[in-house]
């Protein structure tokens, strides 16, 4: 089920996200026979981002390019699946010792911008290099700005 954009192209969706939106679209459908039977204010929080993982630098076996930053995106598993993340927001959430405005959590951005490999690995560049002891850690890649 190719879904169209406002251009009328259909639009290349990753495998997991296709699939997503097929099962809520199923789901409305037969919504509408059991609406009164949903409480209001019992809705669960919605995760707007796709899970990632920091795997570390781009290097070859002597040099390292720590401005450079692989990631392994959740579901991803080919090239062509990447394709919709390219240009998407990158967050590496942490906490700090030192509260700062009111928040021991701070924030890297950075941003998907090529693939790396033919497995979904992706590189991103950040504002500032990714630190070493983020290798390994949770990543959350926006859903923004929007291709489709």
């Amino acid at each position: 089920l190719p879904i169209c954009s406002s251009s009328g192209k259909a639009s290349t969706l990753p495998a997991p996200l296709r699939a997503a939106i097929e099962a809520e679209a199923e789901a409305m459908a037969g919504e509408k026979q059991v609406k009164k039977a949903v409480k209001k204010g019992t809705k669960q929080p919605v995760r707007l981002y796709a899970k990632g993982l920091i795997l570390g630098y781009k290097r070859s076996k002597s040099n390292c390019y720590a401005n450079c930053t692989l990631l392994k995106i959740d579901g991803v598993r080919t090239k062509e699946d990447t394709q919709f993340y390219l240009g998407k927001r990158v967050a590496y959430v942490y906490k700090a010792k030192k509260e700062v405005k009111n928040s021991k959590f701070r924030v890297m951005w950075g941003k998907i911008r090529r693939p790396h490999g033919n497995s979904g690995t992706v590189r991103a560049k950040f504002a500032k290099n990714i630190p070493p002891k983020a290798f390994g850690a949770p990543c959350r890649i926006m859903l923004y700005p929007s291709s489709i």
